[in-house]
């Protein structure tokens, strides 16, 4: 019987194919006294199940040191080994064993409830998320101390094409599910902000999650339809609905292979505007996307990804390696390396900082301000890097002038201690500043004259000038690029910069979107910047493009504020 089901879709395409189903066992863990006596080989048999998960985690980490979503997977097997670690669980769990003469299984299921209990009272809904990874991480050593195998591979399916059914699925799970490549993930767990999704997203695998009760209705190997981009599980299609997605597939796979056919054309409008479009990257392995979508350069390096997820801060050589690889294989192309951004979601293990508000606290330049050494440390490897390709330095979350001076005094020092060591680095070096507050916006001026360049942030704008955490998801249905203040604000950015001849990019999410991608170049954007998978149809849509076409609607888009309009503004635009 054909069915379908609903959930969020997390990764656009369409996958066609058997299901697999990964066993969720719902751990039902016994409760019993043990005697005396046999308290000590209790704590030894949870001693040997942390261990072996410890070393199941290590041994994962190694076989993902590079490849997709290399960044991704470690900050997640960083996490888990972390949350393995903490003593709530390891040293409370024996505790608790001793105490009440109880099996290792419950001891631990107790501890656990205590761990989600202090996640519970996280007011950061992306961090409060994450006590799904605490649960995670219980159930393997729940598994090992149980005798579960950690791991069963799937039966190979008769044409191949496996798509994973579980109720949630852990970083570890999808790791070591990732070699027998299945077209999709669906799970009945998980949101917009979810590991599964983040990772799905990296590889480009049509995914989607809080599917509810998939893992029940669903049966193994049943035929089924994907539509990541609808959120949509066709169970059981009959013929017919199976030959238009199978069309439908072809379409996109086609489009895929076309699209590469674009990879060295230069991205010029059909006017002749020419438009630079770069690429974001977390890690120097990043560099081999870039190339094969063709990007002419990085604009956006997310330098704190070096310093997430480890006990100690990397050194100044350490950085200046990885600074320095991506400089020389973009062999002469300009490398943007922003600041680290440390703050918000992204924290450093060894600064145990708790904001009520992170995204309104100590982050991005102010933490730098506030760790002057810290920021000494990775400006001097940014400096020494110069000398190997044409890097730029570009500074987040910068809001007043008295920002912008302190930290061109301490690029200056950082500069003078360079020369008094006599090592060379690129005297002509540009820093540019983040755009991602609205007082920034509404000062543009001062920021124009003090910095050599500009790259807006949308991501953090939207949600600063709207005031919406769109991880909240009480309100992200009010997250809104083409709200009329966050256009206006963008528009006011672009022209103003480009009448002062100052270069402005735009680095978040709406440079990667293709729905933008017009509206933007209406408004006067010629540098893009955005995740390496995403570059090649924001080029299409430049080729397509005619900007003087284009400009006048813009221009009627920031003239209204009713909603329905400006949809339908860009509807045309996009037309």
């Amino acid at each position: 019987m054909s069915f379908t089901l609903h959930g969020v879709g997390v990764s656009g395409g369409i996958a066609i194919g058997h299901a697999h189903l990964v066993s969720h066992v719902a751990l039902e863990v016994a409760h019993y006294v043990l005697p005396q006596n046999e308290i000590g080989n209790e704590t030894a048999r949870l001693d040997a199940a942390f261990t072996l998960v410890r070393a199941e985690l290590e041994s994962l980490h190694a076989s993902v040191a590079s490849g997709p979503a290399a960044a991704e997977y470690g900050a997640f097997l960083d996490l888990h080994r972390m949350i393995l670690d903490d003593s709530t669980l390891s040293v409370a769990a024996k505790i608790y064993i001793t105490q009440n003469q109880c099996n290792a299984e419950w001891a631990l299921t107790q501890q656990m409830d205590v761990l989600l209990a202090q996640f519970e009272q996280i007011e950061d809904a992306y961090l409060r998320e994450r006590k799904t990874d605490v649960v995670q991480v219980v159930e393997r050593v729940l598994k090992a101390l149980l005798g579960h195998p950690g791991y069963v591979p799937p039966p190979v399916q008769r044409d191949g094409d496996s798509i994973l059914v579980a109720h949630d699925l852990s970083p570890a799970d999808v790791i070591q599910y990732k070699q027998h490549h299945f077209t999709a993930f669906l799970t009945d767990l998980g949101g917009l902000t979810s590991h599964t999704a983040i990772v799905a997203r990296s590889l480009n695998i049509p995914s989607i999650v809080a599917l509810h009760h998939a893992r029940q209705l669903i049966r193994d190997n049943d035929l089924l339809i994907v539509d990541g981009s609808q959120g949509v599980v066709i169970v059981d299609p009959d013929e017919h609905v199976l030959s238009e997605y199978r069309l439908r597939q072809s379409q996109l796979e086609l489009e895929k292979r076309k699209l590469k056919r674009i990879k060295t054309t230069a991205a010029t409008t059909l006017d002749g505007s020419a438009v630079e479009l770069f690429a974001n990257i977390e890690l120097p392995q990043d560099i081999e996307q870039v190339k094969e979508n063709g990007a002419t350069g990085i604009g956006l390096f997310r330098s704190e990804f070096l310093f997430l997820n480890r006990d100690n801060l990397p050194s100044e050589d350490e950085q200046f390696e990885a600074y320095r690889t991506v400089a020389r294989k973009m062999h002469g192309l300009p490398v943007t390396i922003r600041t680290f951004d440390l703050g918000a979601d992204k924290n450093l293990d060894s600064a145990k900082r708790v904001a009520v508000n992170p995204a309104l606290g100590l982050r991005a330049i102010r933490l730098s301000l506030a760790e002057p050494q810290m920021f000494h440390t990775q400006l001097r490897a940014i400096l020494r890097a110069s000398r190997h390709g044409q890097i730029r330095i570009l500074v987040p979350m910068l809001s007043n002038v008295s920002e912008i001076d302190q930290t061109l005094r301490l690029i200056e020092n950082a500069k003078q201690s360079l020369r008094q060591e006599k090592i060379a680095f690129d005297e002509q070096i540009q820093i540019g500043g983040m755009i991602e507050i609205p007082a920034a916006a509404l000062c543009l001026d001062i920021f124009m004259r003090k910095l050599d360049f500009l790259s807006i942030g949308t991501n953090d704008l939207i949600q600063y000038t709207l005031a919406i955490d769109r991880t909240d998801d009480s309100v992200a249905h009010l997250y809104d690029p083409l709200h009329p203040a966050v256009l206006r604000l963008v528009a006011h950015i672009i022209r103003s910069a480009n009448r002062a001849r100052v270069p402005v990019a735009v680095c978040g999410e709406m440079a990667g979107d293709v729905l933008f991608t017009r509206l933007l170049l209406g408004f006067g954007l010629r540098q893009f910047s955005m995740h390496p998978a995403q570059l090649l149809r924001v080029k299409q849509q430049v080729l397509r493009s005619q900007v003087p076409e284009i400009t006048p609607l813009t221009h009627k888009m920031l003239k209204t504020d009713d909603p329905e309009k400006i949809h339908s503004f860009l509807t045309k635009l996009n037309g």
